[in-house]
């Protein structure tokens, strides 16, 4: 998808598709110009009452009089828009565009005024909704469908304006592509996309992009570092565990990297502690984190972004078999501590923590771990927003800020030591779950907040928004958005 801007005569622009809106008790600047080069016939269409009143309606007309456009999408919003209003009003439109055979489409829909949002923001959702929509995964259909739609031209009253919007754009290319690897990772079958797989993903990059160093660990180098808890998860498969790291070098040499770190379970059965058989097809997106910091490093790579960034994936096939790992084991992990396990599909957490511990040796800036880790954040939070947790709160702010700019929505969970206590093993240092159902959220936070004392640490927990079952089972490409925007906020710093 290609994003750009330029300033034009709205009846005189030859688009596929011009998408303007109309407000309940005004009407935007496009719709007047429309209106009168229609000769009011916009405005009869309007007055009809064929687009309805609820905000993000649509009405698709084809070949108005007057106007060189093929179409012309009217998008109902309200007088007063706030950023999640902005964001579903421009969600519709790209999906009723989508829905066209229009190559190209004309956005006005930044006439919008959204409160305490620029120009930029606006365009930047525009982007964002219009790739969503756009974006299929027919790599295994005997049939595809391509899609029509090529070009998104967001149109800018002046000159200010167009480079406003062309510096959204080349954001907006950089993040989409992150994601556009993101996506179609998550939504591989789990019998491609293996441990391996991910590590041949992470390989070409390197050959790609020259700031970026891919190193690969496999399970004998593993099992001599001695990442016991790692490689007890991945026991059980054929496929081999493996241990990723991805060094992006856009900074000064000096600088320190932010580390961010994924959580890749190519498929999680469950192990010995089995899933119930409904639903355990999902579980191919239990790597999601893994294909959200690889997305990153291209995202990061796309936009050039002046800064280091090390992201590392701990990978693994969870599966039950006689060489399994079970419950009642005890695991020495990389750090040396010792962890009870109770529950073997309470797996994530035993690959991170090891990664985790791994991170040191990157003398770290920060580091940040995603993770579909557990069923009970979507309890907690639904499919809007994933949960946030860590050791250092302004590293926490930070993020939730970064996750309202972008609108790739985070909330913030405590992370209190009186949560200890669930995690109490009789027989070893840590138990690997909690022996209530409550908190069980948290409690796998706490679980990875031993493992990461030695520096500023957060976890984002995307159990709820990595993937979304809406209009068909789909990766989601999320949080790629709000990392790039953490990030950026950091090189503007």
């Amino acid at each position: 998808m290609d994003y750009s801007s330029k300033a034009t005569t709205i009846e005189k622009e030859k688009s596929g598709c011009l998408i303007v809106s109309v407000g309940k008790g005004n009407t935007s600047a496009a719709v007047k110009q429309l209106d009168k080069a229609s000769k009011g016939a916009l405005k009869k269409i309007i007055a009809n009452g064929d687009l309805k009143a609820d905000t993000g309606s649509t009405l698709l007309l084809s070949q108005l009089s007057g106007v060189a456009a093929d179409r012309v999408l009217l998008v109902r919003a309200g007088d007063k828009t706030d950023s999640q209003g902005y964001t579903n009003i421009v969600t519709a439109a790209m999906k009723a565009v989508n829905a066209t055979k229009a190559k190209n489409a004309t956005s006005y829909l930044e006439e919008i005024t959204v409160a305490k949002r620029d120009l930029f923001w606006k365009s930047l959702q525009s982007a964002y909704a219009c790739f969503t929509a756009n974006y299929k995964f027919e790599d295994y259909l005997s049939k595809k469908s391509p899609n029509a739609l090529k070009k998104l031209v967001i149109h800018g009253d002046n000159k200010t304006d167009v480079n406003t919007i062309a510096g959204a754009a080349d954001f907006a290319r950089a993040v989409t592509q992150g994601m556009s690897l993101t996506k179609d990772l998550g939504n591989m079958p789990s019998n491609d996309c293996t441990p391996a797989y991910l590590a041949k993903t992470a390989k070409q990059l390197a050959t790609k992009y020259k700031k970026v160093k891919t190193t690969v660990l496999d399970h004998v180098q593993l099992k001599k570092m001695k990442m016991g808890s790692l490689l007890a998860v991945g026991q059980g498969s054929a496929n081999k565990a493996k241990l990723i790291s991805m060094e992006y070098k856009g900074g000064n040499a000096k600088d320190k990297p932010f580390v961010f770190v994924g959580k890749g379970v190519t498929f999680d059965s469950g192990g010995i502690s089995i899933k119930p058989s409904g639903g355990m097809e999902e579980m191919k997106y239990d790597m999601c984190g893994a294909a959200t910091v690889i997305g990153l490093i291209k995202a990061c790579c796309e936009y050039e972004l002046p800064i280091n960034v090390v992201c590392v994936v701990p990978t693994v096939e969870n599966m039950p078999s006689s060489t399994a790992y079970k419950p009642g084991d005890i695991l020495t992990s990389y750090s040396g501590k010792t962890i009870e396990v109770l529950n073997t599909d309470a797996e994530g957490r035993l690959i991170l923590c090891d990664a985790l511990s791994y991170c040191k040796k990157f003398n770290p800036e920060v580091v940040i771990n995603m993770a579909t880790l557990t069923g009970a954040v979507i309890v907690a939070l639904g499919h809007e927003a994933s949960g946030i947790m860590g050791n250092d709160q302004p590293l926490i702010d930070d993020l939730i800020g970064a996750s309202n700019e972008s609108q790739d929505l985070a909330w913030q969970l405590p992370l209190w030591d009186s949560y200890k206590h669930y995690l109490k093993s009789d027989c070893a240092d840590v138990a690997n779950c909690g022996n209530y159902r409550a908190a069980g959220t948290i409690t796998a936070g706490i679980f990875l907040s031993y493992f990461t004392e030695d520096y500023r640490w957060a976890h984002i927990d995307i159990a709820g928004t990595a993937w979304t079952t809406k209009n068909g089972k789909m990766a989601s490409g999320r949080p790629v958005p709000m990392l790039m925007e953490y990030l950026l906020a950091k090189c503007e710093a």
